[in-house]
């Protein structure tokens, strides 16, 4: 197998559990936080559904600087669970196709992500998306699910049952 089609077999699995969660965000509730330090729950679903934009941009970029960086900024406003999971759809895409047509030789190369002169990652491509795009979204995905939970929304089983739905593996 190529490196890209391991990537594929995760990334699949990864936006299945964001979807079956993002299908569950109350539209009532956008603006709700369980504290206030925290992001809005709209606002962090709408992160999840946009996060494949930045593995996109982890394959299809040389690097990117916080800065300065050349791609725009996704607005994280949410409208409708709907609109949510079009733009999850949407980013996951082209996220999916620039994956696919990755080489291993493009997957190993280094890839550097940082703020100005702080260098927050150095590390090749591959070893970028996993931290920085599968991490990340599955990080916000299980938060999501905390803040479905605070809000009496049963929560989907993503590695195994949750309280209120078996597993489906």
């Amino acid at each position: 197998m190529t490196i890209a089609q391991v990537l594929l077999e995760d990334f699949d699995q990864e936006i299945s559990n964001t979807r079956r969660t993002l299908e569950r965000v109350p539209e009532d509730k956008a603006a709700w936080v369980p504290h206030e330090r925290s992001t809005p729950l709209g606002k962090l679903a709408m992160h999840c559904a946009t996060m494949p934009l930045f593995g996109f941009y982890i394959m299809e970029d040389e690097g990117m600087d916080m800065v300065a960086s050349k791609r725009p900024h996704v607005p994280l406003v949410f409208t409708t669970r709907e609109a949510c999971l079009q733009q999850l759809d949407e980013s996951s895409a082209k996220c999916r196709a620039a994956i696919a047509a990755a080489s291993d030789e493009h997957l190993e190369a280094l890839w550097k992500f940082s703020f100005g002169e702080h260098v927050i990652l150095h590390k090749s491509r591959v070893a970028t998306f996993r931290i920085m795009c599968f991490n990340h979204l599955i990080h916000h995905t299980s938060q999501l699910g905390v803040y479905l939970r605070l809000n009496e929304v049963p929560v989907p089983a993503l590695y195994g049952p949750s309280a209120d739905e078996q597993w489906l593996g």
